[in-house]
């Protein structure tokens, strides 16, 4: 069982910068890829960014390469998201989600959090 608490999420104007962090509990967090995914208005919930158990790959949505970095600190059982030159359309409700695969596809992941508040004003 694991269990994610988001936070760092709030208000930024547009070109600023933001970090989510994802804090895990649990002795096996270094055993599960770490995945951010995030949720607008009316929208599906997709993929953001998705960083392998020691943190040796990363894949990133296309909207987001190039703007946003993942990390993680497996002694922290926690994992980031960097969030550079933000846009208004990055405006969403941020999860993380814990896996045992490297993945894009929400479904196959086993635990998420609460979620945390991003908005980009213009």
């Amino acid at each position: 069982q694991v269990q994610l608490v988001e936070s760092g999420g709030g208000l930024e104007q547009a070109g600023g910068s933001l970090r989510l962090s994802c804090a895990a509990s649990g002795r096996t967090f270094s055993t599960y890829a770490m995945g951010w995914f995030r949720q607008a208005p009316g929208k599906e919930r997709e993929f953001v960014a998705v960083i392998s158990w020691g943190g040796g790959s990363t894949y990133y949505a296309d909207s987001v390469k190039g703007r946003f970095t993942i990390s993680r600190d497996n002694a922290k059982n926690t994992v980031y998201l960097q969030m550079n030159s933000l846009k208004p359309e990055d405006t969403a409700v941020y999860y993380c989600a814990a896996g045992t695969v490297i993945t894009s596809n929400s479904g196959l992941y086993d635990y998420w959090g609460q979620g945390t508040q991003v908005t980009v004003s213009s």
